[in-house]
């Protein structure tokens, strides 16, 4: 049997390993689901959300224990790790609040010609496959996981061979508050087997998290020509984020909230500030402080309460990084973070990677179109509003963008023209549990989070009778 192996980023050690199921395993875990929704989907709304709430109840008890396992597997300095199971929480409850109302039936009963009944049902949509990333696993994995199964889907999660751990926690935690058996199970695949996963005509709905080439690839085992149905696939892709700093604003303030979310998690989050466009009035001063900002932080074994920055994810990607970078001053690019102050780790060849604040940088530069996921962000100088939102609309991106401005009025004329899925004002890399998430153009498409995230679990059942005799 194929075995998976998670090296940590921290050593290079090997810190898990899980045994790959065969192709006919899983083919009979996909049934075994299947049965099991069927099941599910009858178990009154009330009986679920309390089985789900139970499961949160004890997901707190394990909160410390799974936030020192995603620092060994996954490298967050375990500073901040414990902020994930937060945002767990705070996502899992506010889906769980809004459950009952959001999955009622819609009535039309004021509009009903005498004679004649009409609603319509929202229906779960079967099988869910959600298949996550490496870099939030719990949260991400969340989002979809707790509408699902209070809809009365059965769920397979596919986490990362990086993070297997979260996604086999959060199954044996259901187990124990009760779900049923086959209802959600936890399966770790090959990329192939991934596929098969995908493209099973007994799957009803999957959503990815990850790369742009792996959310082509997932769109395309979906395809109804393939699978000989069609299926809804809710993809959350890439990012390259930008942020505008107007002339308006406090340039520390901004310096140090921007610093938070380009180099939280070592810039790792398809929503972390990458490119940031300057009014040319404040550019000085807040290029000043980002720099300071940026230099402050603690590069060291994410294991100690004292780091405040951790490794990339491999050394593979540690060297993309570094590339980009290099590549970027090659060409005419301005490093303003001096090497010797993270040279003691961010060591050549190491998954440890100095952060990096580059100036004179352009749009003709990788660094300033690719997707870094790493602790570098690039600062331009702008003239005014148009040319900022030009720039900051130049991207194949589109998940997230900011502006930073005390001129509310300027925002609202930005807002309708910047192409992103979320558009903040003075803060930046967070996600509202209320609020939609969802990207454009190659970000991905879909919803998760929000009442409108139940719409993607979920299918309407139109139903119209007429009273006769």
């Amino acid at each position: 049997m194929a075995v998976q192996t998670t090296i940590s980023p921290i050593e290079g050690s090997a810190v898990a390993t899980r045994e790959l199921p065969t192709n006919e395993q899983l083919n009979a875990a996909v049934e075994k689901a299947w049965s099991a929704q069927k099941s599910w989907a009858k178990v009154p709304i009330d009986e679920r959300i309390s089985i789900v709430n139970k499961f949160l109840d004890l997901f707190e008890q394990h909160k410390d224990e799974y936030a020192k396992q995603l620092t060994e597997e996954m490298g967050r300095p375990i500073k901040f790790a414990a902020g994930e199971m937060k945002g767990f929480m705070e996502r899992a409850r506010f889906m769980v609040s809004i459950a009952k109302d959001r999955l009622k039936d819609v009535s039309l009963v004021e509009s009903d010609k005498e004679g004649f009944k009409r609603w319509i049902r929202r229906e779960p949509v079967g099988v869910c496959a959600l298949i996550s990333a490496w870099n939030f696993p719990y949260m991400i994995q969340v989002n979809a996981l707790i509408p699902a199964l209070l809809a009365g889907n059965s769920v397979i999660l596919k986490p990362s061979p990086q993070t297997p751990s979260p996604a086999d926690n959060m199954t044996s935690l259901l187990l124990q508050a009760g779900l049923p058996e086959g209802v959600c199970q936890a399966l770790h695949l090959s990329l192939e087997q991934m596929d098969l996963l995908v493209a099973h005509r007994k799957v009803n709905f999957v959503s990815f998290t990850g790369s742009v080439k792996n959310g082509y690839r997932v769109e395309e085992n979906a395809r109804g020509s393939k699978t000989g149905m069609f299926k809804n696939v809710n993809l959350e892709l890439g990012g390259k984020d930008p942020a505008y700093v107007r002339e308006d604003c406090d340039p520390k303030f901004a310096a140090e909230e921007i610093a938070d979310g380009g180099y939280f998690n070592s810039g790792q989050s398809c929503c972390a500030v990458e490119r940031v466009y300057v009014h040319e009035s404040i550019y000085e001063p807040f290029v000043e402080e980002l720099v300071k900002t940026v230099s402050s932080l603690n590069l060291a074994d994410p294991r100690t309460q004292e780091s405040t920055l951790g490794p990339v994810i491999s050394k593979a990607s540690a060297e993309a990084i570094r590339s980009q970078v290099s590549e970027a001053i090659s060409q005419g690019a301005k490093a303003m973070v001096p090497e010797d102050k993270f040279a003691n780790i961010a060591k050549e060849g190491s998954t440890y990677v100095a952060p990096q604040v580059l100036v004179n940088v352009n749009h003709s530069m990788r660094v300033m179109k690719d997707e870094t996921f790493g602790p570098v962000v690039g600062v331009m100088k702008v003239k005014n509003d148009e040319e900022a939102l030009e720039l900051m609309n130049d991207s194949p991106y589109g998940l997230t963008a900011s502006v930073w401005t005390n001129d509310k009025a300027a925002f609202d004329k930005l807002l309708p023209d910047i192409e992103a899925g979320t558009v903040f004002m003075n803060r930046c890399d967070y996600l509202d549990p209320a609020l939609a998430w969802t990207g454009v153009k190659e970000s991905g498409r879909g919803v998760s989070l929000s009442a409108i995230g139940y719409d993607q679990v979920t299918r309407a059942k139109s139903v119209h009778t007429k009273i006769v005799g």
